[in-house]
């Protein structure tokens, strides 16, 4: 087991730090990235994350391109920006036939650029530019890579292979990117990326957990499917592990025996990696100092009782997780969806709300679009008369998607004309097309019983909600018509009285702010958040641990900030036992568990 500091004397020049969402990626890639450079190493750090919060993290405004962040001298970070990425490779692949082309040629052109896979392939090429062409990076010793959570950054690496072989295969010229050529420059690229993943003596990839099953059995897929890429040379960090120091509290107990019997069981592969282990901070990872201090086990937590302060949250200003849920109930029929950061328990809030309401009497579907599709894991095996548990699976979709187009556009074409048809649907963009028609149809079960959504964490969210009209065209030159679901895709997002969103979040800074920003992001697009739903909070709960009763102390002015952005707030209390284990949630209510009824742990007066 390697303390946090040496892990920095063999770093290679590039790290890549993945996890499940809110295992503490973009922290540990942070105080790495300080630590390299107080170390007199020149760094670049860099998010491939769609919800980046680096800016807020490093205390420094970011952009596309290296910045210098403040306090920290031989330091530049950078967001990778998905938009601006999506609008320089159109213009890269149209430029050129502006003026050679018809206008109508042009705009068609165009409008093969506009769905959401060429923003991805877009964003590969800022990052391929950055892993794939030294030249790109020759100023810095050290590129750090803070990535989206798994399943993306799993995608992200599979797509030099998933588009390198699309290339080679197309012999048309065209792609549901237009105009290949636009592909073909970045080959080699590609192929270069690819290399340097593997390069072990070039590249470490960080799997980051916390000391929790779900977290644990993230990071041993993803440790197989990066196997399965060539990519090996890897390292484990769990971070968060927590030790009790009184032990009359009992929140501080259950919390380390968690831990212990989380780590007790680790998986036997991940078992043999090098690991590093950080605990359970006290304060709020902002900033270059606290960064400095992640690394630095003396300062991680106060070793004197923190007062307790006095709990201001009235009932009146936030409700409790079974007064949402019987607020949901209310229509008796619908769709909630779960929306947040990753890792803040968008999962679990979406099973406790489809377990709830299936016992209540109602019929209800719960389904994900999460890319990592963790529902299972946390139900565990219980099963619930009236629910029924499903998943969009990419490889399912893209088949009956393939099937259909090829007996619908595909029917009475000749064969040269089928010969291209198959080939576009070779491309990786075809799934994405699935997919977002498996969510359509997922809503529009709404209209006969409750459908929850477990939703992909933030930026993902995003991007399918934005693709609506996007994929209306692209899904219109493939077959010819849009699915009735499609059409009414967005009126349906956009109704109150339909879709109820929540926005979950975690009772501290950076989740906050970005439920605050996501929630100005589904404004813009005409859709009202129904509620916010703050998880896994100290505040009702009495604790005397000098590391847990600073963290409650914080959470007041985050808990007043979200109150003062949505007119319902549900407060989630923090639990003593794993919500998705089935000792505990078999024959009884998630959300009574989840309202603490059925937690052997006192709650605080309220």
């Amino acid at each position: 087991m390697k303390p946090p500091m040496s892990f920095l004397k063999t770093a290679t020049r590039h790290m890549f730090f993945t996890g499940k969402g809110g295992v503490g990626k973009t922290s540990l890639s942070c105080a790495v990235a300080v630590a390299l450079a107080d170390s007199g190493k020149r760094v670049l750090l860099v998010s491939t994350d769609p919800a980046s919060n680096l800016d807020e993290v490093l205390g420094t405004t970011l952009s596309s391109h290296p910045t210098a962040i403040k306090g920290v001298p031989r330091l530049s970070a950078l967001n990778i920006d998905p938009e601006r990425a999506a609008h320089e490779y159109r213009e890269r692949v149209v430029g050129p036939y502006r003026k050679v082309l018809p206008k109508a040629a042009v705009a068609s052109i165009e409008e093969q650029l506009s769905g959401a896979c060429t923003t991805e392939i877009a964003s590969f090429d800022e990052f391929s530019k950055l892993l794939g062409d030294p030249a790109e990076t020759k100023g810095f010793d050290h590129v750090i890579f803070d990535t989206a959570p798994t399943g993306h950054t799993l995608r992200l690496l599979e797509l030099p292979a998933a588009w390198s072989g699309f290339i080679e295969a197309n012999a048309g010229g065209t792609s549901c990117l237009g105009p290949l050529s636009g592909l073909k420059t970045q080959q080699s690229l590609y192929a270069a990326s690819r290399k340097a993943l593997s390069d072990a003596a070039m590249t470490t990839v960080v799997l980051v957990s916390r000391p929790e099953r779900t977290s644990l059995e993230e990071a041993e897929r993803t440790r197989r499917e990066l196997a399965d890429l060539s990519v090996k040379h890897l390292t484990l960090a769990i971070n968060g592990i927590f030790k009790a120091t009184d032990s009359s509290d009992p929140i501080g107990l259950s919390l380390e025996k968690r831990g212990y019997e989380a780590l007790k069981h680790i998986p036997k592969p991940l078992s043999l990696l090098p690991r590093m282990e950080l605990p359970l901070l006290a304060f709020a990872l902002v900033g270059a100092d606290s960064l400095r201090d992640m690394l630095r086990p003396d300062v991680a937590r106060p070793h004197a009782p923190v007062a307790p302060v006095k709990n201001s949250l009235s009932r009146r200003r936030t409700m409790t997780f079974s007064d949402l849920v019987s607020d949901l109930e209310g229509l008796g029929r619908g769709v909630v969806m779960t929306m947040g950061k990753g890792g803040v328990g968008k999962t679990s809030v979406a099973v406790s709300i489809a377990v709830d309401l299936a016992k209540r009497g109602h019929a209800v579907r719960l389904t994900t679009t999460d890319p990592s599709a963790h529902v299972e894991a946390v139900l565990h095996g219980e099963t619930v008369r009236g629910l029924q548990v499903s998943r969009i699976d990419p490889e399912a979709e893209t088949q009956a998607y393939t099937k259909e187009v090829l007996g619908t556009a595909g029917r009475d074409l000749d064969k040269k004309g089928r010969a291209l048809l198959e080939e576009e649907l070779r491309s990786p963009c075809t799934a994405e097309i699935a997919v977002f028609r498996a969510f359509a149809r997922a809503v529009d079960e709404g209209q006969d019983g409750f459908v929850v959504i477990d939703t992909a964490p933030t930026g993902h969210t995003l991007l399918l909600l934005d693709a609506a009209e996007a994929y209306h065209r692209e899904v219109s030159r493939s077959m010819g018509d849009i699915p009735e679901a499609v059409r009414k895709l967005l009126p349906r997002l956009r109704d109150r009285k339909f879709t109820r969103m929540l926005l979950v979040t975690l009772p501290e800074a950076t989740p906050v702010h970005e439920a605050a920003a996501l929630q100005r992001d589904l404004k813009r697009a005409g859709i009202a958040p129904y509620a916010w739903v703050i998880n896994q909070s100290l505040t009702p709960v009495e604790t005397r641990d000098p590391v847990l009763a600073a963290r409650r102390a914080n959470e007041r002015r985050y808990i007043d900030e979200a109150c003062a952005l949505s007119p319902r707030v549900a407060l989630v209390p923090w639990l003593a036992q794993d919500a998705g284990a089935t000792r505990y949630t078999r024959g009884k209510s998630l959300a009574r568990f989840y309202s603490g009824e059925d937690q052997p742990v006192p709650l605080k007066a309220r």
